[in-house]
C-alpha cells in the first residue's frame, strides 16, 4: 500500500527534470505545446431510459371468414401496397350460398313481374303486390350479403408496408381472430419507453427529446406524442411514445435510450485531447511556470469535443492539448501563441 501512495504522489507532483553530466547540470530544451483553459459552465443534467423502436402503423392481418388457405401470396420481408391481395381463402360454402341467393332472387323477380301484371289488371290487391315486392328485396339483400362474404375470401393489405411475420402457410385453416401475417410501415417509426414515476413529471406532450439508438453514432431528436395517463402497477412506470424522423437506417425492434432532462448543473470541461490515458488511469498536464505538471484526473461524460472533469483540476487552470502524450512531469514547455 505504501508503494501505491508514493506512485500516486509522483503522478500528481511537478518535479524538475534534469540530467547530470560531467560539466554540470543540463536541462531539457522546452517543448512547444498548445494549451486550453479549464472552463466552468452549466450542463443540462439528464437521465437515460431504455426503450425500443417500433412501427407507428402496424397490424395483424387476419381473414374475416373461415376456410382453408388456398394461396398465401407474400414472403417474409416483402414490400406490399395498400389493397394488394395477400391471401385467398377457399370458401366453397360461401360460393354455394351465393348461387342459392341468386336463384332465389331470380325466382322472386319473376314473382314480382307477375304480381305487377296482376295489379295492373286489377286482379290482385296492393297489399299482395307489396308482399311479393318485400320478398324480392329480401332475396336481393341475400345476394349482396353472399357477394360481400365472398369478397372476404380475398385478404388484402390495409396499408402499404413490409411483411414482418408470417403466421400461417397455404393449406392451414384460416379463421377470424387467427392472424395470417403481421404488416408494418417501416417509414413511420416511434420510440417507446417505460419511464419511472420519479421522472414522468419532467415530460410533457410536444417535448423534443434526444434518442440514441444502438450502433448509430448520431443522436436522433424525437417528439413526445403520447404519455400514458396511468402507471403500470407491476413496474410503476409510464409508457411514453416519441415520433422519430424518417431514417433509412432505423429498424423496428432496435434498442435505444431516451434522455430525460432533470435540470442544469455546473461542470468543468477540457478538450478531450488533453486527457492522457495511462493504463487504467487518466492524466492531464497543467502548465505552471513554464513546466508541464502531471495531474491525476477523473473524467465524466463527453460533451461534443470536450470531456467533463469530475476531479483533479480547477477552473481557470491551463492544460496541454497538443503534445500531451509525449510529456513528462516537470518537463519545460513553451506555449504556442
Amino acid at each position: 500500500m505504501a508503494a501505491t501512495g508514493i506512485g500516486l504522489g509522483a503522478l500528481t507532483g511537478c518535479h524538475s527534470d534534469h540530467r547530470e553530466r560531467a560539466g554540470g547540470e543540463i536541462q531539457d530544451a522546452p517543448v512547444s505545446v498548445q494549451v486550453a483553459r479549464v472552463e466552468q459552465g452549466r450542463h443540462q443534467a439528464v437521465e437515460d431510459v431504455v426503450g425500443t423502436v417500433r412501427a407507428k402503423t402496424r397490424a395483424a392481418v387476419e381473414p374475416k371468414v373461415s376456410g382453408r388457405i388456398a394461396e398465401l401470396r407474400v414472403a417474409l420481408g416483402q414490400q406490399v401496397q395498400a389493397g394488394e391481395e395477400l391471401a385467398v381463402i377457399d370458401a366453397q360454402e360461401i360460393r354455394a350460398r351465393l348461387d342459392q341467393a341468386v336463384a332465389l332472387r331470380e325466382q322472386a323477380n319473376g314473382d314480382l313481374k307477375r304480381a305487377q301484371s296482376l295489379l295492373d289488371q286489377k286482379v290482385s290487391t296492393a297489399q299482395e303486390f307489396e308482399a311479393v315486392q318485400a320478398r324480392f328485396r329480401v332475396a336481393e339483400a341475400a345476394v349482396k350479403e353472399a357477394e360481400t362474404m365472398l369478397g372476404y375470401t380475398r385478404v388484402t393489405a390495409p396499408f402499404g408496408g413490409l411483411v414482418t411475420r408470417k403466421l400461417a402457410e397455404a393449406g392451414d385453416l384460416g379463421a377470424p381472430g387467427r392472424p395470417l401475417l403481421e404488416l408494418e410501415d417501416p417509414q413511420l417509426l416511434r420510440f417507446e419507453a417505460d419511464v419511472p414515476e420519479a421522472l414522468i413529471e419532467q415530460i410533457k406532450l410536444g417535448d423534443r427529446l434526444t434518442v440514441r439508438i444502438a450502433h448509430h453514432a448520431e443522436p436522433i431528436t424525437g417528439q413526445v406524442v403520447e404519455i400514458a395517463p396511468v402507471a403500470d402497477p407491476n413496474s410503476r412506470t409510464f409508457l411514453i411514445k416519441l415520433d422519430l424522423p424518417r431514417n433509412p437506417h432505423l429498424r423496428t425492434g432496435q434498442f435505444g435510450r431516451v434522455s430525460i432532462p432533470l435540470g442544469e448543473s455546473p461542470i468543468l470541461r477540457i478538450p478531450r485531447e488533453a486527457v492522457v490515458p495511462r493504463g487504467q488511469l487518466e492524466l492531464a498536464f497543467v502548465v505552471e511556470t513554464n513546466r508541464a505538471c502531471l495531474r491525476l484526473v477523473k473524467t465524466g461524460k463527453e460533451h461534443g469535443t470536450d470531456r467533463e472533469i469530475l476531479a483533479g483540476l480547477v477552473a481557470g487552470e491551463t492544460v496541454v492539448v497538443r503534445g500531451a502524450p509525449a510529456l513528462r512531469d516537470g518537463q519545460p514547455v513553451e506555449v504556442e501563441r
